[in-house]
């Protein structure tokens, strides 16, 4: 068949079709009105669907900045361990130079990867008891200091990029003065 003869079929098809039946002109809605509810309706859903893809991001940045948490929990035992063999290597009279030497290399290395994860120690000698940051292994009654200061950080606690990973663990002083 040539292009004529597909034209002409379709033209006998549409004229041999019924007539469209009239719709009243009450029924028909108002362009104007229906033209701004539907801009309206489209820059919210714009606006929604904006807020969502920044939810979205930023959502899967938190997860990509604490998906590392539970190694470098696991990895601060290891960073205490050290640092505390590096505190007894130094104390103890006789040891060797070279494997003090040793061990402030990999605990210099230990440091810098930590810094780098921006995992940083809570501070908590001599500041009043927080319950957010600390833990109460122990209370000793003092004069020395106010009641509820903390005297001896027995372990330390660490934050995640500003989010807790490990609370300190304390010991907090109990004032022997009424």
């Amino acid at each position: 068949m040539s292009e004529e003869q597909n034209a002409k079929n379709k033209e006998e098809e549409i004229l041999s079709q019924e007539p469209a039946q009239e719709i009243p002109v009450e029924t028909i809605p108002k362009a104007p009105e229906q033209k701004d509810d539907y801009k309206d309706k489209y820059v919210r859903l714009m606006a929604e669907f904006d807020n969502m893809r920044k939810r979205h991001e930023r959502e899967r940045m938190e997860l990509i900045k604490y998906a590392h948490e539970e190694v470098i929990v696991e990895c601060l035992k290891i960073y205490d361990d050290l640092e505390r063999s590096l505190a007894a290597f130094k104390s103890k009279e006789g040891t060797d130079a070279n494997l003090v030497k040793g061990l402030e290399m990999v605990y210099k290395n230990m440091k810098d990867l930590m810094g780098k994860y921006e995992v940083k120690p809570i501070e908590v000698k001599g500041k009043p008891f927080d319950p957010n940051t600390q833990e109460v292994l122990m209370q000793q009654e003092t004069p020395e200091f106010s009641d509820g200061i903390v005297m001896e950080e027995l372990e330390k606690g660490y934050t995640l990029g500003g989010k807790i990973v490990r609370t300190a663990k304390v010991k907090v002083a109990k004032n022997s003065n009424p």
